[in-house]
C-alpha cells in the first residue's frame, strides 16, 4: 500500500512537470515575450547566467521540444484513460 501512494505521488508531480512545460511551450515570443524583453536576443552575453536569463532558456527549451510534449501528452492520456 505504501510504494502504491509513492507511485501515484511521483505520478502527480510528474504530471504537474507536464503541464508546466506546456504552459511555457504555448508562449508567443512576438505577442506575450517580446514586449516584455524576455526574448534571447535580450539576455546575451553574461546576463545570460541571471535567473531571468535561465528562465528565458527553460522557456525556449520547452518551445523547441515540442514534438516530445506532444508524444508525452498523448502517453499521460491513455494512461488516464485506462487507470482512471
Amino acid at each position: 500500500m505504501h510504494s502504491s501512494l509513492q507511485i501515484m505521488g511521483l505520478w502527480v508531480i510528474m504530471e504537474g512537470f507536464l503541464l508546466f512545460a506546456n504552459a511555457l511551450a504555448i508562449l508567443n515570443e512576438d505577442r506575450f515575450l517580446f514586449r516584455r524583453g524576455w526574448t534571447l536576443a535580450e539576455v546575451s552575453g553574461p546576463r545570460r547566467n541571471s535567473v531571468k536569463g535561465q528562465f528565458i532558456g527553460l522557456i525556449y527549451a520547452c518551445q523547441y521540444m515540442r514534438l516530445p510534449l506532444i508524444l508525452l501528452n498523448i502517453i499521460t492520456i491513455v494512461v488516464k484513460l485506462f487507470t482512471g
